[in-house]
């Protein structure tokens, strides 16, 4: 399998290696924000469906890990004041969404841009010979697939990332909502 994978990279062009590339560098980076974004929005949720429970119970004092009094600690608790806490939180929360979104999108299309480039190549190398065959066309263009390939299986990873912390970020919003909801509720 190494020998396969470098086979086709000595035989590649610079355009094609710089297009896969390009997209590990993606496939790195939507991981590394997936992992940041998963690991600190489960350790939110986690706080705030617990001070969602406290509140539930009717404990007046409200937790010193809670993120909405923290956010507004100088102000008097106002309703205005804890929507406003509330969109920064959320805010906050869905960065990096927008990363996942444009690598989901662009992807698929860099790895076609590799592939009309490698397809455009063969097609020049065999413009100097006099009868091509199918067997001499289909292992280079199958060669060039693989940039669409890449970009595709980058796509898949980026936008089944965003979809689940979008996800999370819903969840989180949920249980800010309901905390101020009691909050105000209170006032």
């Amino acid at each position: 399998m190494i020998d396969l994978i470098l086979n086709y990279l000595q035989t590649s062009n610079i355009l094609t290696i710089s297009v896969l590339m390009l997209l590990s560098i993606y496939f790195i980076l939507i991981f590394w924000v997936f992992i940041y974004k998963i690991i600190s929005l489960n350790s939110s949720i986690t706080t705030e469906k617990n001070n969602l429970d406290s509140l539930l119970l009717g404990e007046s004092k409200i937790s010193d890990l809670n993120i909405i009094p923290n956010t507004i600690s100088s102000n008097p608790i106002t309703k205005e004041l804890l929507e406003v806490s509330e969109i920064s939180l959320v805010r906050e929360a869905s960065s990096g969404l927008s990363i996942l979104s444009i690598v989901s999108s662009t992807a698929p299309f860099i790895g076609l841009f590799g592939t009309v480039v490698g397809i455009l190549e063969s097609f020049a190398a065999f413009s100097t010979t006099s009868k091509v065959s199918f067997s001499v066309i289909a292992p280079v263009i199958s060669e060039a697939l693989v940039a669409t390939a890449a970009g595709i299986f980058v796509a898949i990873f980026a936008y089944s990332f965003h979809q689940l912390i979008l996800r999370k970020v819903y969840t989180l919003n949920t249980y800010l909502k309901s905390q101020i909801n009691i909050i105000i509720s209170r006032v």
